[in-house]
């Protein structure tokens, strides 16, 4: 299968108006808008050129053009939290985050034990980031391996970049879901050893959250991220004002949230923890200092009720914590990096915070490579970088098409895009070099 993506990875050249990011947004020349552009890419599935067509070598000539007109051609999304076990739970009804997972989460997790259910699932879980202009994903997977060998198998099969990992629960879930301290680090650094690293993918130690795992288990997590020097690791904090007064009953002797992670050594430069909402100003301080990442989920966080996060405090200069931005699929409530754009722009609104479509559209593609750092790989249009693109209709629908008539620079055709565009927008997906999703195919 891998083989067959790879051919599929033919030399071509990409037509459309780029835009792309180079550097931090708000850096001199970080946005590149090139009206008339093209991108070479490589049978590698890498970029081999970009530019203005009119500068095209002519080396390249004879290559087949795959040719956009004005739509633009950006590097594909990537989403840094995201649950590959609730692909098909959009929009379940509850009383918040803790009954939510009760009711909905644990039950369709349960399924992941069977080896046929995940690889089917993980099929339809690509299929439906591809569709939605995700080229690389941060994903949770369930307590079962074969889970994550499903996950890692179908994104190796479209040489994907993607990281994932076995979640870890020894506790306050169903007991088919649950694991031990020591079993769940023994069957990680097997999925390490096994999945880590080869071709275009990369584990992460995935604690579910505090209220799931045992001081025990924490420390073996902990254990596992001194171990494994190029591993990342993922979990939630500060969601819902219920999970922080479990948390502190569970842990009374932490500070706070943050603190009960750090103990075990899961507060660092490679810690990547989703929602962070109810953060203290201790816990901010302490989450900038360790390099740590926090992932902003909009749709999730408005669905549950969870609360509205605070991008101007990420922003502090006395203590700046890199942001991220997620779908968190299934409590978020689209695969669409624009519609999770759009919700976090309302979040800001709301908090006095106005978020640009150029920090919006950077933080979903480089922003987000740089959380996993993968940034030297993915996130932007340069040479020597794989080729995983999407092209983007601005006039892809009515209402789209009318709006566009308005728009007189590439910040407004961006911001339309963001609170208007959904699937329907991403006209076609690349994935390393390979046509991924086009379309009405």
């Amino acid at each position: 299968m891998r083989q067959e993506q790879q051919n599929n990875a033919r030399e071509r050249i990409v037509k459309g108006t780029i835009v792309t990011f180079t550097d931090h947004y708000l850096a001199n020349d970080a946005l590149q808008h090139i009206e008339d552009g093209s991108v070479v890419l490589d049978t590698n599935g890498k970029i081999a050129w970009v530019g203005a067509s009119d500068d095209l070598p002519t080396r390249y000539s004879g290559y087949d053009i795959d040719d956009y007109g004005d739509k633009l051609i950006m590097a594909g999304f990537v989403d840094t939290h995201i649950h590959f076990p609730q692909y098909r739970m959009l929009a379940a009804s509850s009383n918040g985050l803790l009954d939510w997972l009760d009711r909905y989460t644990f039950p369709e997790e349960l399924k992941y034990s069977s080896d046929s259910y995940a690889e089917a699932a993980a099929q339809k879980f690509l299929e439906a980031l591809f569709r939605n202009g995700t080229t690389s994903a941060l994903a949770f997977s369930t307590v079962h391996s074969s889970s994550v060998n499903a996950l890692f198998q179908a994104a190796q099969e479209k040489n994907m970049a993607l990281v994932t990992g076995k979640t870890m629960m020894d506790r306050n879930a169903p007991q088919e879901l649950t694991d031990n301290a020591q079993s769940s680090y023994e069957e990680c650094q097997q999925l390490i050893d096994k999945w880590h690293g080869k071709d275009r993918l990369h584990y992460a130690i995935t604690p579910r959250f505090a209220i799931t795992s045992t001081g025990a288990q924490l420390r073996y997590a902990g254990n596992l991220l001194q171990d494994n020097k190029t591993c990342l690791m993922q979990t939630h904090l500060s969601e819902s004002l219920g999970e922080l007064a479990a948390v502190e009953d569970l842990f009374p002797n932490a500070r706070d949230y943050t603190d009960v992670y750090d103990a075990f050594d899961l507060v660092t430069d490679r810690s990547i923890f989703a929602h962070g909402i109810h953060l203290s100003e201790r816990e901010l301080a302490r989450l900038s200092e360790a390099g740590s990442s926090i992932i902003h989920c909009p749709t999730s966080n408005t669905f549950l009720g969870s609360g509205l996060f605070k991008i101007a405090a990420m922003k502090d200069k006395s203590r700046p914590i890199k942001m991220g931005m997620a779908t968190d699929i299934g409590a978020g409530t689209s695969f669409s990096m624009l519609a999770t754009m759009a919700e976090a722009f309302k979040v800001g609104m709301l908090n006095g915070y106005r978020l640009s479509a150029q920090e919006a559209f950077y933080t979903a593609t480089l922003g987000n490579a740089e959380v996993l750092k993968l940034s030297s790989d993915i996130g932007s249009i340069e040479n020597g970088k794989w080729a995983d693109l999407i092209v983007l209709d601005p006039k892809a629908t009515d209402v789209l098409a009318n709006r566009m008539q308005l728009s007189d620079s590439i910040e407004d055709v961006l911001f339309s895009l963001m609170l208007l565009g959904d699937d329907r927008a991403i006209q076609a997906t690349y994935v390393a070099g390979a046509l991924a999703h086009k379309n009405g195919h």
